[in-house]
């Protein structure tokens, strides 16, 4: 092979390759995190748009919290198919937003709705299988549900 056609080779196959991962890309755009990790996130940012679980824990050695994270780590995907967004609180000493409107004592699950409704306060961990049935049980999800019908 020449001088010329490996340098055409070179050229052609970098853009061929790019456009099949910009093709990837657009099949499959990059989600958000379920997980956030900052304490200081306004709750209200959420409002119509996710539903926030937040978990609480004095400590992050908390045996609770680390077995809800393990919980919620097991089937990510389920929660993003339920706009669920993760936010952790393992700072009592912060007074974080999150701990001031919320009030935890020691480990606490949360479940807030689109609509910025507490819909579960739990003592102990839960399972994304509970979260998610407990979540398809909300009206707004229930339209949700419907409405994806209507339009597939």
């Amino acid at each position: 092979m020449g001088t010329f056609n490996r340098l055409c080779l070179a050229l052609v196959i970098p853009l061929f390759l790019g456009s099949e991962l910009a093709a990837q890309e657009a099949v499959e755009p990059d989600r958000p995190s379920v997980f956030i990790d900052d304490t200081d996130v306004d709750i209200d940012g959420f409002l119509w748009t996710h539903r926030p679980i937040v978990v609480f824990a004095d400590s992050e050695n908390d045996p609770r919290f680390v077995k809800q994270l393990e919980l919620l780590n097991a089937l990510p995907e389920e929660l993003r198919l339920r706009d669920v967004v993760v936010l952790t609180d393992t700072d009592p000493a912060a007074k974080s937003a999150l701990r001031k409107k919320l009030r935890p004592r020691g480990f606490m699950f949360v479940l807030i709705g689109k609509d910025g409704t507490v819909y579960l306060r739990k003592p102990l961990p839960w399972n994304v299988r509970e979260i998610t049935r407990s979540i398809d049980k909300l009206p707004m999800r229930q339209q949700e549900i419907r409405d994806r019908r209507v339009t597939q």
